[in-house]
């Protein structure tokens, strides 16, 4: 079910120009939310839904809450913040409106749309060079301090022998699910930052690494892009990543082959 905001008015102080920064002026707010809420509409239960009055001041606190330059980085603020206050929403959609933007032409309103959805990620993580134990650790920490991830369940880290030939030492690998409110390719961006920042260099494949983080499902998409490609296309094949999943996920069911991960 959607429930929706339309034209939620407030006034704050947010843009590049100096006086922006000090001088309020309204801001536009439409709000529309895929929100799990089937049995509060059919009980009648206000406290099976969600509380549009309370979103609405959750908004308000967000745009009052520090002085921003765009109205992008508004909507991605209030969409997160949403998705992390009400767990019955699934999703959402904010569109920001500046109706009084120092602009030199005429226009009704400058809007800024941003859309975010909940969606239950699970990575695969492992380390053949350095402290490879705390190697793990600390990408795992370094992941959870991430807005919009909240890691959920880690397996046991388990040691394995190296694949394709070019890695010379064992591997620790472990894997995490995690709830996520980034796209996958910003959440994607993320990792390659948390690999770099760990020491991994990209120069030969399969070599041995300190830090490697792959993507194995993005909730129950599929994708196929350049550099991207969800549920990962090798994970089935490879017995470090299917062991984790079990302890974590077992009831997961991956989106390509329909089997629940249990029965891999």
């Amino acid at each position: 079910m959607k429930i929706c905001v339309k034209g939620l008015e407030i006034s704050a102080c947010h843009g590049v120009l100096d006086f922006e920064k000090t001088t309020e002026q309204p801001f536009l707010f439409d709000i529309d939310m895929d929100v799990d809420c089937d049995d509060g509409a059919r009980e009648d239960d206000i406290i099976k839904t969600v509380d549009y009055s309370a979103v609405c001041a959750l908004v308000e606190e967000v745009a009052k809450e520090k002085v921003r330059n765009l109205i992008e980085n508004l909507a991605r603020d209030c969409a997160f913040s949403i998705l992390s206050r009400f767990e019955r929403v699934t999703g959402v959609t904010v569109t920001v409106g500046k109706p009084k933007a120092p602009m030199q032409c005429k226009f009704g309103c400058v809007y800024a749309v941003f859309e975010a959805k909940r969606r239950d990620v699970v990575l695969s993580l492992g380390s053949s060079m350095g402290d490879r134990r705390e190697v793990l650790k600390s990408a795992i920490q370094k992941l959870s301090e991430i807005e919009g991830i909240k890691i959920k369940k880690v397996s046991s880290f388990i040691e394995t022998p190296p694949l394709g030939g070019v890695a010379k030492n064992n591997f620790i690998n472990c894997a995490l699910a995690a709830e996520c409110f980034l796209s996958a390719r910003e959440l994607l961006g993320a990792i390659h930052a948390i690999e770099n920042e760990l020491g991994r260099r990209r120069t030969l494949r399969w070599e041995d690494r300190t830090a490697d983080i792959d993507i194995i499902f993005f909730g129950n998409e599929i994708i196929a892009e350049d550099g991207l490609a969800v549920p990962h296309p090798h994970y089935l094949n490879r017995d470090f990543v299917i062991r984790p999943l079990k302890e974590i996920c077992p009831e997961f069911v991956c989106p390509l082959t329909h089997k629940a991960v249990k029965d891999m």
